[in-house]
């Protein structure tokens, strides 16, 4: 898939992370530069719960249309499937993580799925971390004064960074 002159280029040097859900998607990008990372932005998409699954999925996807369409990351992160003790919110969270993999690779971003506790592990040195370690951890390493709120935006940040120091490591890879 060519772009088009309207069109600006995906850009390698920009990470997208998305911590998936149906009611709550959090989504944090960073820049990568010669020297660290920048943080770009965060926030959360916000469905309404009572609406029907397919409204609040057809929701998700308009509004992640709308955030690879103006960030044009190179690479999206999302969070891998995980089991869950209720398979109903186990089967939700696949849905909406169905629709964000396929917006992704929709727009030509490389797309990478990622364990939450690997980005724990990654980021905090322990694979069972709470959630506002790791918060504190991605405010620490993107220079920020405190975490960004609420905390399905700092997990899908603490995403991206997982991928960003795993990618330059001189171990490497994923």
């Amino acid at each position: 898939m060519q772009s088009s002159a309207s069109t600006p280029p995906l850009s390698d040097k920009i990470v997208l992370g998305i911590d998936p859900g149906t009611r709550v998607v959090g989504f944090g990008a960073i820049g990568l530069t010669p020297k660290g990372y920048l943080f770009l932005g965060a926030g959360v998409i916000r469905t309404n719960a009572r609406a029907d699954i397919a409204r609040r999925l057809g929701q998700v996807r308009v509004e992640i249309d709308r955030i690879l369409g103006d960030l044009r990351p190179g690479v999206v992160v999302i969070e891998e499937a995980f089991a869950h003790r209720n398979v109903q919110s186990a089967l939700r969270i696949g849905e909406g993580r169905g629709v964000v993999i396929s917006a992704a690779a929709a727009s030509g971003a490389e797309v990478v799925q990622i364990p939450p506790a690997v980005a724990k592990k990654a980021l905090v040195g322990f694979g069972a971390a709470d959630k506002s370690q790791v918060a504190a951890m991605v405010a620490r390493m993107l220079g920020l004064e405190r975490p960004p709120e609420p905390l399905d935006a700092s997990d899908a940040l603490a995403l991206a960074l997982t991928f960003a120091v795993r990618r330059t490591s001189p171990v490497g890879g994923l």
